[in-house]
């Protein structure tokens, strides 16, 4: 080894050890950049596996069942589809064949359950082809758009956004991802939940008005989607609310089943 590579690679050493960070094909090292403080990671379980899946973002579709959009006061023959965004750190990991605590919110009354096929991306883009949009789908999770639904529908009758009913801790339960290479995609099946052992929501995933490609390629117009992207694909009717002590089990074939208790 040469004087010269022999001081490089002290030098690379050197820099590693006080936090730097070196670039591919180098000789010298970037400074990562220092925080005042740590910032926890969202991620989910990959089933199967020892992996963990990275979440970016939250993405939620609203009345994408023609009977849910009726019951929400909507004309599902008209409305083109619609997004918003809950926070990455609303997940709640659920894992299977558990049942979770999980607190009742602030600030309302009338708290909502809303079980949901959920597709998490791998791949991503702009103005994604319907045709391509399926091969962005990593895997697919059992989840919970949990919604406090007074606090939503009163920002909505003063016409202001109504994030706060949708967007707060844990109001996004989710199950583990399913890798689409064990799974395949999910397009028909039953999608259920029941509150205490009573069915409260009904239906098969054939009954979205717009398909898990298509809301890709939807959002892809909007938003330059990216690995670690995860979409809430809608809901069926007869949304409802819970109080403490409900038990809700939520059910897509095909997908482990995922349940809480309200606490």
């Amino acid at each position: 080894m040469t004087d010269m590579k022999k001081r490089e690679t002290l030098t690379a050493g050197a820099l590693m050890a006080a936090g730097a960070t070196l670039l591919p094909g180098a000789g010298v090292a970037a400074s990562a950049p220092r925080t005042p403080f740590t910032v926890a990671a969202t991620t989910i379980p990959v089933a199967g596996s020892d992996e963990v899946f990275p979440v970016r973002r939250i993405y939620c579709i609203g009345r994408n069942y023609a009977a849910h959009a009726i019951e929400m006061g909507s004309d599902p023959s008209r409305e083109p589809p619609f997004f918003f965004q809950k926070p990455t750190d609303a997940i709640q990991y659920v894992a299977p064949g558990q049942v979770s605590d999980h607190p009742y919110p602030s600030l309302t009354k009338n708290y909502h359950y809303e079980v949901e096929l959920v597709a998490a991306l791998s791949k991503g883009g702009r103005d994604i082809p319907v045709e391509r949009a399926l091969d962005c789908v990593y895997g697919y999770a059992l989840g919970l758009d949990m919604t406090r639904r007074d606090l939503q529908r009163g920002m909505g009758d003063q016409k202001k956004p109504w994030e706060i009913g949708k967007s707060f801790d844990h109001a996004a339960p989710i199950g583990p991802i399913h890798r689409v290479a064990q799974t395949g995609h999910y397009k028909h099946g039953d999608i259920w939940l029941k509150v205490n052992g009573e069915t409260r929501q009904q239906a098969t995933l054939d009954h979205m008005i717009w398909s898990v490609a298509e809301q890709i390629a939807r959002l892809s117009q909007a938003f330059e989607l990216f690995p670690g992207d995860i979409i809430y694909s809608g809901t069926p009717e007869n949304v409802g609310p819970v109080v403490r002590g409900d038990v809700i089990l939520a059910h897509v074939d095909g997908l482990p089943e995922l349940s809480i208790k309200i606490v």
